[in-house]
């Protein structure tokens, strides 16, 4: 669902597991912004450097220029009082600030699209999604595909071995799950395979 309404501001939220297309969603709507040239401005936070420093990249490698910040209180210091979009990628690692800042950018006028994780490693709300999907006008729920049944698959499996919340990557360190196959923490097999190695190095 896209919003169209007048010069109102709106907030647009687009969750899901890694994999999933989140990225590639936000770049194609602020690609269409572009298009009918309205003035747009795009953050990514500063932790995430997987694909490129100062962009956007999604999994099938679709590229949008972005400025990238620290935390989310960056976004109002940075915005040009003449952007009418705000685009924010992997918006689960900004935490509950990015609450606030999307709300008062809506209540200034302008259409906010947000992207992120809305659940994390054991399953459970990823901060500050839930919070920012109560706010949303529009919400598109994302489903990758499960890797090893093939089903709709709502997860984010955790492959590496971390009680960290946040711990950054992409293929190899985590793959989509579904409901049925997913194992909340990292999978007891793939421990196991962690585990191998240590054990040797001991006898």
């Amino acid at each position: 669902m896209e919003v169209v309404t007048g010069n109102t501001g709106w907030i647009e939220v687009i969750c899901g597991p890694m994999f999933s297309g989140k990225s590639e969603e936000l770049i194609r709507r602020l690609r269409r912004a572009i298009i009918a040239r309205k003035r747009v401005q795009v953050f990514k936070p500063a932790i995430d450097t997987r694909y490129a420093p100062d962009e956007i990249v999604s999994h099938g490698e679709q590229r949008l220029k972005a400025e990238v910040i620290a935390g989310a209180g960056e976004i109002l210091s940075r915005l040009d009082w003449r952007t009418q979009v705000v685009g924010v990628d992997e918006s689960n690692f900004f935490g509950m600030e990015l609450v606030e800042v999307a709300n008062q950018l809506a209540d200034s006028g302008k259409q906010v699209i947000i992207a992120g994780l809305d659940t994390d490693y054991m399953g459970r709300p990823f901060h500050p999604m839930p919070e920012l999907l109560s706010l949303a006008e529009a919400i598109t729920k994302a489903l990758a595909i499960c890797v090893r049944c093939g089903n709709p698959a709502k997860h984010t499996q955790r492959l590496v071995e971390s009680d960290e919340l946040i711990v950054v990557g992409a293929a190899g360190m985590y793959e989509a799950r579904c409901r049925r196959c997913f194992e909340p923490g990292v999978p007891r097999q793939e421990y196991f395979e962690f585990a191998r190695p240590a054990l040797r190095a001991k006898t």
